[in-house]
């Protein structure tokens, strides 16, 4: 049974990775000791089984299994969204029964993708999921799916149980006039690691990303300057982040954030293919740019990698 209702769910929320040990096996040991080092960084939630969770490279079997894993770690001390989306209306609804019954506090999904999907399928397969449990439903919008529109999101925000959005666009001033209709009791997620920040200040109640996984300090602290009205503190943060990232995204992703993981004292495991997995000595290069952005801002959050 969920322990936290959707308005408490804000703040800083990975989307967690997933850990597959050397042979592409769910490394349930990993798992458990990533969720424990993220909740003592102090992040504020997780999103599960989402893209960067490498969803779609596991069967459904898998997917579940990662859930129980994490919901049993967690405890319930701090909430848990578990994204259900597939193609399938069918398999998303046994996914999110199987959240529910696994102690979830909320699920979330893409739009159905691939094939070109009409609005009204896309709104049914929200209605349709969303009817199969009593946890709020979180929306995903993000092109890697193919964005929704203002008008599909909103038709769709009407739907019983869906309670919140996660917003991965640029395009924050439509994400605040989003906020500002829908009223402060739908949650709205800010999706862009890189513009977390103009995200909060553009009235998201909290952050999902990828990069929360490995640097989740700098974003915890990115959302305490918003809330302190830090102006000059939270955009100095961001600055540090987005190069950070910038120069990550140079290799593949979300590869190379395991080893970033192992630079910084952690296990970090493995992805599954196709995604590569980089020997230390191929991202010689990204070490120097890290050394690089840690030296041009004297930047102590920094100092916890071992470049």
């Amino acid at each position: 049974m969920s322990k936290f209702q959707i308005t408490d769910i804000k703040g800083v929320i990975p989307a967690t990775m997933a850990f597959f040990d050397e042979k592409e096996n769910i490394d349930e040991a990993c798992t458990r000791d990533m969720t424990e080092f993220m909740i003592g960084a102090g992040v504020n939630g997780f999103y599960l089984t989402g893209s960067t969770g490498e969803c779609f490279t596991m069967t459904p079997e898998e997917r579940n299994r990662v859930v129980d894993i994490v919901i049993d770690q967690v405890k319930g001390r701090v909430p848990v969204i578990v994204h259900v989306g597939d193609i399938g209306t069918r398999k998303s609804i046994g996914l999110a029964e199987h959240a529910e019954a696994a102690g979830a506090d909320a699920i979330s999904s893409v739009p159905p993708f691939y094939w070109k999907f009409s609005k009204e399928d896309i709104y049914h397969y929200y209605k349709d999921i969303a009817a199969s449990t009593s946890l709020p439903m979180i929306v995903y919008n993000i092109q890697l799916a193919g964005i929704m529109d203002k008008d599909l999101i909103l038709k769709i925000a009407e739907i019983d149980h869906v309670k919140g959005l996660k917003y991965t666009a640029r395009s924050h001033d439509e994400m605040g006039s989003l906020k500002e209709i829908l009223g402060k009791d739908f949650m709205i997620y800010s999706g862009c690691d890189e513009m977390a920040f103009s995200g909060l200040c553009f009235g998201a109640d909290g952050l999902i990303g990828s990069f929360y996984n490995v640097i989740p300090e700098i974003y915890e602290k990115i959302y305490q300057c918003v809330q302190n009205s830090d102006i000059p503190g939270g955009i100095r943060l961001q600055r540090i982040a987005d190069e950070f990232i910038f120069a990550c995204l140079q290799y593949d992703f979300p590869s190379c954030v395991h080893n970033l993981m192992r630079w910084r004292g952690l296990e970090g495991g493995y992805s599954r293919r196709p995604f590569y997995n980089y020997k230390d000595e191929e991202l010689a290069g990204l070490k120097i740019n890290l050394r690089q952005i840690r030296e041009k801002y004297q930047a102590e959050d920094l100092e916890i990698f071992h470049f």
